[in-house]
């Protein structure tokens, strides 16, 4: 399409949004001025839909969009220029093809990088009889021929080869969709992004036309080893049947995937692997409620070794966020925080710390979704702060008054849910609110099979084993017996609060590993800020552990955790967990105390020490070698949580288990699991040295130092 007739057909939407086509045009100019540059480009097309004209709206694609931007931007050195976005009304398949066309396809060239980008709807449409292909929703889905139902739809085969028609192979495609609505009532915890489409509806003749016009071009074109590679395509599911969801947050809806995405891209270094990334973005994924796997799409044979080639960070160092905007002369500004995990980010207090790269830090003063606004800590002879510069997280404040928030399912008939808040209003540390209306960490509601029987349920509608209640039983009568297992769940949630292996600066590097006969690392995670960084050319070490789904740990293995410290002084350490999102665990160090202090020889909790440069594995003892994993199938979550400083308060909460009878340093129930996790905040907050300085109130937050804790998560399933 010729750049003139591209102009003239969106200049509808261009009145719509404010824009005149002279703004358009000297907006459009710095692209083509741009193709005159040796150096290669960065161009992205960023779509996001929330309205449909003819179906419900989705309330997250345009939150991805910004969190792409700004990542882009300020992450990967795209200049805003380079960067186009269609969302809502802009968004048909018309207008999708021709801006591709025209924004990627004339101008990328070889060695250039391309990101494209789609949050919205997904749907399967019948192209022909018997065959079915996924397609992504435009803004126009729907179109009246001739009392014909016709979907205007963009053919995902359709997205593939034009993908694969630009002249460069460094391409990278985030698809945050998926295809096949499940059968079942859904929970509003977390929206689905999946459409079902009428069997009758057939596919509008355009597309058909444009997507044989691209099998045509593609077939002709002289076969080239680097223009045959595919784009490297990041999917929010790997399987058909499952579901692209997006979350509540407090100010904001986001795609579950592309928020976790981009938070582990804002913190990668050039030697992380596509694959080691989507490890944690599923961990993130699931502790949000959802059980969807993302998937990689790649034509390279190694595909543990993938990297991120395709989209190499600008700089060695990570960031939990930029500059923005400033204010106040250079001596404040307004701040992007989308580096953060999601979680963290809910409850981000006032007077966090974030530190430019010259040292100069910021402290934060207010916050309102994923923006907040900061200055500097030290005004007196500062360099005025400028819009890009990155931020690292340097002081993380956290209330102590957080409660578990439990949703209301709205199936629930009005004089239940008035019995439900009356409940839980007399349960400590829970709160309730409306499903769909506010962020909530689980939900209260009935059983699809029998609505008799109320249950809790994770965001994205599983039920959590054993919260499930007896036919016919009363709703207080369901809180009262659901308050005995939340504070397992509120405990787990305060200690994933503690997760900061981007940030920390203490450097650590654990691996969890299956012994004995086959012995194989499962997982691996280390302290990023700290991370030797490796050049582009050079394949990281951690690739063969890459995993792209949960890693499955077979029922009998044995375990066992390595932890080195690769600091100058001692650390100390603590693995805390949770078992099928409701059984609290840890780690019991149980050692046997010399004759001269105990003279029965009897078992102690003692901590454990990691000296300078040295390298323990759990369990200790020599006549254990890894611990059993026991049956039946389970899913399970790890904290594995280091500091500066001594457990006190975590292990005196810990004495109080009996002593064991058998292995001597078991992963056990905890008893006092709320109790533990209020202990382990408060070791932290001890071990900070930052506490005089923030200007927070001490007995109102957790005030913690990363350069003094580390906190590593590691989540798999036991099959």
């Amino acid at each position: 399409m010729k750049r003139r007739s591209f102009i003239q057909r969106i200049g509808s939407i261009l009145a719509v949004l404010g824009v005149t086509e002279a703004e358009w045009l000297t907006f459009s100019d710095r692209y083509y001025q741009a193709l005159a540059q040796p150096t290669p480009r960065k161009l992205a097309l960023l779509i996001g839909i929330n309205n449909y004209k003819n179906i419900p709206a989705l309330n997250g694609c345009l939150t991805d969009v910004e969190l792409q931007k700004e990542l882009l931007i300020h992450r990967f050195g795209f200049q805003s220029s380079d960067i186009l976005t269609l969302t809502d009304e802009q968004a048909s398949r018309e207008f999708i093809e021709a801006a591709f066309s025209e924004h990627l396809t004339q101008q990328a060239k070889a060695g250039d990088v391309v990101v494209f980008h789609f949050s919205g709807y997904g749907t399967r449409i019948q192209v022909a009889p018997g065959q079915i292909q996924n397609a992504l929703v435009p803004t126009d889905e729907n179109q009246a021929l001739q009392n014909a139902p016709v979907g205007n739809y963009l053919l995902e085969e359709t997205l593939l080869l034009l993908l694969r028609s630009l002249s460069t192979a460094r391409i990278t495609a985030v698809l945050d969709t998926s295809y096949s609505p499940p059968n079942t009532i859904q929970t509003k915890g977390l929206r689905i992004r999946a459409f079902p489409e009428s069997a009758q509806v057939q596919l509008a003749a355009d597309e058909l036309a444009f997507l044989q016009k691209l099998k045509t071009q593609t077939a002709s074109k002289t076969p080239d080893v680097e223009l045959n590679s595919p784009a490297v395509v990041l999917s929010a599911t790997s399987d058909i049947q499952q579901v692209a969801r997006e979350v509540l947050l407090s100010g904001f809806s986001a795609g579950l995937f592309t928020y976790a995405l981009t938070q582990q891209l804002w913190e990668s270094t050039p030697s992380t692997t596509i694959q080691v990334s989507f490890s944690r973005v599923a961990s993130a994924m699931s502790q949000l409620g959802s059980k969807q796997q993302p998937a990689l799409v790649s034509n390279k044979k190694n595909q543990a070794g993938v990297t991120i080639e395709n989209l190499l960070p600008d700089g060695n160092n990570g960031a939990e966020g930029a500059i923005i905007a400033t204010e106040e002369d250079g001596k404040a500004a307004q701040i992007w925080l989308g580096g953060l995990p999601a979680q963290v980010l809910e409850y981000y207090g006032s007077n966090s710390r974030l530190a430019l790269s010259t040292g100069e830090e910021l402290v934060v003063r207010s916050r309102t979704g994923l923006t907040a606004k900061a200055q500097l800590a030290k005004i007196s002879d500062a360099t005025p702060l400028q819009a890009g510069q990155l931020l690292q997280e340097t002081v993380r404040i956290l209330p102590r008054n957080i409660n578990l928030t439990v949703a209301l399912n709205t199936n629930l008939e009005r004089i239940e849910r008035v019995d439900a808040t009356s409940a839980f209003a007399a349960v400590p540390h829970v709160s309730t609110v409306v499903e769909g209306e506010q962020p909530a960490d689980y939900i209260f509601g009935k059983l699809l099979q029998t609505p008799s029987r109320y249950g809790l349920f994770s965001l994205g509608g599983e039920p959590i084993p054993s919260t499930t209640g007896e036919f016919g039983e009363a709703v207080k009568v369901a809180a009262l017996r659901l308050a005995k297992k939340l504070p397992s769940l509120l405990a787990a949630k305060l200690w994933r609060l503690t997760e900061n292996e981007g940030s920390s600066r203490l450097p650590v590097k654990a691996s969890l590993e299956v012994v004995g006969i086959s012995p194989r690392v499962v997982l691996q995670r280390e302290t990023l800020r700290n991370a030797v960084v490796e050049t582009s050319t050079k394949k990281s070490s951690s690739t063969q552990y890459a995993t792209l789904k949960t890693p499955v740990i077979p029922i009998g293995s044995r375990v066992q955790y390595r932890v080195q410290n690769k600091s100058q002084n001692p650390i100390y350490l603590m693995l805390l967990g949770m078992k099928n999102h409701r059984t609290a665990i840890a780690f019991y160090p149980w050692q046997i105390i010399s004759e001269a202090e105990a003279p029965d020889n009897k078992l102690q909790l003692q901590p454990i020490i990691i000296a300078p440069g040295e390298t323990i594995t759990l369990p200790q003892t020599a006549t254990t070698s890894g611990w059993t994993i026991a049956g039946p199938a389970y899913e399970c979550e790890y904290q594995l949580i280091l500091s500066t400083a001594p457990f006190k308060e975590t292990l005196k909460a810990l004495e109080i288990a009996k002593s064991p009878t058998g292995d001597q340093q078991p992963i056990s129930t905890l008893v006092n699991p709320l109790v533990i996790a209020q202990a382990l905040m408060q070791d932290l907050h001890n071990a900070s040295n930052s506490k005089t300085e923030t200007g927070s109130t001490v007995t109102d937050t957790y005030i913690l130092d990363v350069n003094h804790w580390a906190s590593l998560n590691f989540s798999f399933q036991v099959a």
